[in-house]
């Protein structure tokens, strides 16, 4: 059998060094060391408008009546820089600090983007949040939680019309509030024109050349996966030493000015370190898409991926399974999108292993040879950059190496290896929370990321990791098997695609393991009703009656032991909820919140008390 041909894509690290250290400890890194950076990511800013002033910086598509979107607004680097500038100083004329720093209620915009430049230039942390936690939440319960820990001086949202409740029910009566367009009725707002129109002084390179290594640059709240929110510091060094190191790790992004389209909210590490920062360091250019990875928003990627050819292209296991679905029959697609990419890149949760598989091989006929799929692992606290794959071979599961700079030290926890990190990426802490930042680091300064992972192959260590789940979600059965819940979970997932996004699995303390499946809308194209079928309907429909038990009967053919075999499976109607903590914007189911909420759903399951429960026959 001839090896796939792969569009040419050069790894940055192939090996690792390693060393031992106590009993059950082992340390691995780069063999490279990071190369020199920048203090602050605003030098490499300035570098591109002076080396590419008119070059293309950031566009988004116009948005027009009834929620429609027109034609690609665009801001060069030269035009984003001045305004930029003009920000700054209205922010330093503010008196604003890291102790009342900005908070940004919004989605990924022009006016964002600015904003978040204006605050890098004066100095000033910003804090961008999930626009979730005022549109979506009922209660604004985790909005609040951010206010209260920030302690913000500005407030800026897009529009009263859709943040308007939120702001007038949680942000104090003496804090500015920042509209970009129209007012708020009964309080005073300052418009985004008019802050931009702020007369620029020699104050604002005076503050930007005060801003170094330690200056704070941002917040970013985790997803509050167990608890609240935590704000994680994000240093300038934290920032730019790990743009230096994906840089190292993945030669491409300075091989040309990366092009993206990209979704993937600025709240989140994801999009709004790694994404925005990669086209800051590397002088590329950012085309906003106001799709999603969901039904009713999909439509918008796949136009924008028809008209705009990128470079390196990123997104979540859901947004790649709905693009591949799609390259199937649309000619416009697939040959635009793959007409000059040199990287595909999934994070946040596993991809399917088929949907991979449906990637290559609309490549394969479009173009003759397969682009590669990297992935790797990271957390806000780690930039997000830490681990990356090292060949194009890499399969659903697999991480890869460390990047340059950074030492991961593996830890035997259990019969789990947790991995560790420590580097100039890492946080120096939680915002305000001493007790947190101590928890989480260990006696050597590593951070604790709670993932487990296990070799790619134990002989040859430079293929890297692979991952082996949440150490937090893994549980005992009643007779003390434990149950490894990642890499079940991922098995269960591939085994029914497309028509599973998510699985919890259930049975601590039990004597089997179940599980509870949130379906995806393909299942109502195999139920054979109408599209308003409620869900509930759908899920009883025979064809899917008859897959999913079709399904935890090939499961339990090649289940090894009682740890890893479903015996009793369910499907939930009710989509995860973001208000309960079940899942966040980005999409990352949160296991124990599901657990936790659905405790009556999970009692029942194991007490054979659900209308329907599929069991292997």
């Amino acid at each position: 059998m001839t090896s796939p041909k792969f569009r040419p894509l050069h790894f940055g690290v192939t090996e690792v060094a390693l060393r031992d250290g106590a009993p059950g400890v082992r340390y691995v890194s780069a063999p490279q060391p990071l190369d020199p950076h920048p203090e602050r990511m605003s030098d490499r800013m300035l570098h591109w408008v002076q080396a590419a002033p008119e070059r293309v910086f950031m566009a988004r598509r116009e948005h027009l009546s009834g929620g429609a979107t027109g034609e690609w607004q665009a801001l060069t680097y030269a035009q984003a820089w001045a305004q930029a500038c003009c920000i700054a100083q209205g922010l330093i004329d503010r008196g604003l600090s890291a102790d009342r720093p900005v908070v940004i209620l919004s989605e990924n915009s022009l006016e964002h983007a600015l904003l978040s430049l204006g605050c890098m230039v004066a100095g000033v942390p910003f804090v961008p949040t999930s626009p979730a936690y005022s549109l979506v939440s009922q209660d604004f319960e985790k909005l609040r939680h951010v206010l209260k820990t920030v302690t913000p001086g500005l407030v800026f949202a897009t529009d009263p019309e859709r943040y308007g409740k939120a702001i007038l029910a949680t942000v104090d009566t003496g804090t500015e509030v920042l509209l970009a367009r129209g007012a708020l009725a009964g309080r005073p707002s300052t418009a985004f024109a008019a802050l931009v129109q702020t007369p620029a002084t020699a104050a604002v390179d005076a503050a930007r050349q005060a801003t170094g290594l330690d200056t704070v640059v941002k917040f970013l709240f985790t997803s509050g996966s167990t608890k609240l929110p935590k704000a994680v510091t994000n240093t300038q060094r934290m920032w730019c030493a790990n743009q230096q190191q994906m840089l190292q790790s993945m030669p491409v992004l300075g091989s040309e000015p990366p092009v993206l389209v990209d979704w993937l909210p600025w709240n989140h590490t994801f999009g709004g370190n790694h994404n925005f920062g990669m086209v800051i360091y590397n002088g590329g250019t950012l085309y906003i898409d106001d799709g999603k990875p969901t039904p009713a928003l999909v439509g918008e990627t796949l136009r924008n991926l028809r008209e705009i050819a990128p470079t390196v292209y990123f997104n979540v296991p859901t947004g790649f399974e709905a693009i591949a679905h799609a390259m199937h029959t649309d000619d416009v697609l697939r040959k635009n999108l793959l007409s000059r990419v040199k990287m595909f890149f999934y994070a946040g949760a596993a991809l399917a292993q088929p949907v991979w598989d449906s990637l290559y091989a609309s490549q394969e006929r479009e173009v003759g040879e397969r682009i590669v799929m990297t992935t790797g692992l990271g957390m806000t606290e780690s930039g997000p950059f830490a681990l990356f794959v090292t060949h194009p071979h890499a399969r659903a599961g697999d991480l890869g190496v460390p990047t340059p700079g950074m030492e991961i030290k593996l830890v035997e926890m259990g019969g789990k290896t947790e991995v560790r990190y420590r580097g100039p990426n890492i946080t120096p802490g939680y915002w305000r929370d001493a007790a947190e930042t101590a928890a989480n680091f260990d006696d050597e300064g590593f951070f604790c990321s709670g993932d487990a992972v296990v070799w790619i192959d134990e002989a040859n260590p430079h293929l890297g990791l692979k991952f082996d789940g949440r150490i937090a979600e893994d549980f005992k059965l009643a007779t003390g098997t434990f149950v490894s819940v990642g890499p079940l979970r991922g098995k269960i997932i591939a085994a029914a695609a497309p028509y599973v996004q998510d699985v919890v699995l259930t049975g601590i303390n039990l004597k089997e393991v179940g599980a509870m499946v949130f379906p995806t809308q393909a299942v109502r194209a195999l139920s054979g009703l109408d599209a308003s079928a409620p869900m509930a309907q759908v899920l009883e429909a025979p064809a899917v009656v008859d897959y999913f038990q079709g399904l935890v009967n090939r499961l339990a053919l090649s289940a090894t032991g009682s740890a890893g075999r479903i015996a009793r499976l369910c499907l939930l109607a009710e989509p995860p909820a973001l208000d309960r903590g079940e899942v966040t914007d980005k999409g990352s189911i949160n296991q124990r919140a599901v657990l936790l909420h659905r405790d009556a759903t999970v009692q029942a399951l194991h007490a054979d008390a659900l209308p329907h429960i599929f069991k292997p026959q």
